[in-house]
């Protein structure tokens, strides 16, 4: 019986993505693509997710690629400018499970703890959680086990009990380890259909 509903928040109810800022960098598609394939990689972004400073991770990345300086810099200079929109579908079935009235419902995301603020203050349904598990803040991040267990520990949720909804099957996977049921979400239609089929919906 599923009472718990445990949400990723990025490319799920939140679109985030760097290229809204630096195309407005790069004149040329093909050198911001390599741009954030060599030097802004995933990889480098995930450590400041899991509880590296934004300036540890900045400067540690300007020693690496000097002549990439000012755009490296802009990066966490102007993240704000990689926020993109709430994804509105998604945002209508976190709506109606809340107002179900039947379900704890939680975020436990991948985010850099000195960037959160900045999207709590765009999007008021950040406020609609029952308790939020920021990577940052934990110095911790998906897919690691422990990350996952501090939200079941902290809010005394029961892995067989919850729902977990996110976009990443690396962190699906991780998840469905600890007896977590799961949903791979790839688009709010899909996530409806799913919910429905659970009877979660």
């Amino acid at each position: 019986m599923i009472n718990t509903i445990i949400f990723d928040l990025g490319a799920v109810l939140i679109d985030w993505n760097p290229d809204y800022m630096y195309r407005t960098i790069f004149d040329d598609e093909q050198e911001m693509r390599d741009f954030l394939a060599t030097v802004t990689t995933p990889d480098w972004n995930e450590e400041q997710d899991a509880g590296r400073t934004l300036q540890e991770g900045t400067e540690w990345l300007v020693q690496q690629h000097p002549q990439h300086e000012a755009n490296i810099r802009a990066f966490y200079g102007r993240w704000i400018e990689m926020l993109g929109d709430a994804f509105e579908g998604t945002v209508e079935i976190f709506k109606e499970l809340k107002e179900s009235n039947k379900y704890k419902i939680y975020a436990l995301t991948n985010w850099s703890a000195e960037t959160f603020p900045m999207a709590q203050q765009k999007f008021d349904f950040l406020n609609w959680f029952d308790g939020v598990v920021v990577s940052g803040a934990e110095k911790m991040r998906k897919p690691t086990p422990e990350f996952y267990q501090i939200l079941l520990n902290r809010y005394n949720v029961k892995a067989e009990e919850s729902l977990f909804i996110d976009d990443n099957y690396r962190n699906i996977l991780a998840a469905e380890k600890l007896g977590i049921n799961s949903i791979h979400f790839t688009s709010p239609e899909q996530l409806k259909e799913e919910l429905v089929k659970l009877e979660v919906l």
